[in-house]
Formats: structure tokens, sequence, C-alpha cells
């Protein structure tokens, strides 16, 4: 996947909003209010800092040692850097998914209430 796919992949998403709240080259995807993707638009090579359950953290970098890592300016313990261009398409999505409803069944309850009434 390139940088394209994967902010149109995002914007699929129940409830999305993206901005640039750090600088103009960081578009930050969120989940009624609540980020769930950060993409570097001009680094080099393309990545994404995606949330992620600590113990599947620490598996996905062990397994794809260099190409998943610690969150790059980012909690290390909930986030990784992921080299989009390295990994499977299949399994970039699972970890965009994954990194959503992570970050969805953290809302409250109102918020998921609301999140569910809207039309994708």
């Amino acid at each position: 996947m390139n940088v394209e796919e994967v902010r149109a992949y995002c914007i699929l998403k129940k409830g999305i909003t993206e901005e640039f709240p750090f600088d103009e080259h960081t578009l930050v995807f969120k989940v009624l209010g609540k980020m769930f993707a950060l993409l570097p638009l001009e680094r080099l090579p393309p990545q994404i800092n995606l949330k992620c359950n600590p113990e599947l953290s620490l598996k996905l970098r062990e397994k794809y040692d260099g190409d998943i890592a610690p969150g790059f300016h980012m909690n290390k313990k909930h986030w990784n850097t992921i080299l989009i261009e390295r990994i499977s398409p299949s399994l970039l999505k699972e970890l965009i998914d994954h990194s959503y409803n992570l970050v969805v069944s953290k809302l409250t309850k109102k918020q998921q209430t609301e999140l569910a009434k809207l039309k994708e």
C-alpha cells in the first residue's frame, strides 16, 4: 500500500475526521476526536503510527523486526511505527482496524451509541 491507499482505507471508517494538529506534514485520523492513526506525509520510507494492544505490540515488533517498531514520538507501550511498504496490505489493514477498534472500545457508552448511529 502507499500513503494514498492508507488514507483512503482509514477514512472509510465510521466517525472519522482527519486533521493536521501538529504540523502541516502529519495527517492524524481520529474517531470521535480520539487519535487512532498518524500518517507523516513526507517521511521516507512511508510509515504510519497505530495504536496497539501492548502484548500484541511486542509480538509484532519481534516478528517484523525493523518493519514494526515502537511508536516514533509516541508512547512506546501503546503505539507502533509501521513501514507501510514493507508489510503486506492485508496485515496493514488488520493493524489499522485493530487501532480503530481499540480506540472505539475506550469511548464512553454515549460516544459508542453515537458512533453506531452514524452511516458508513
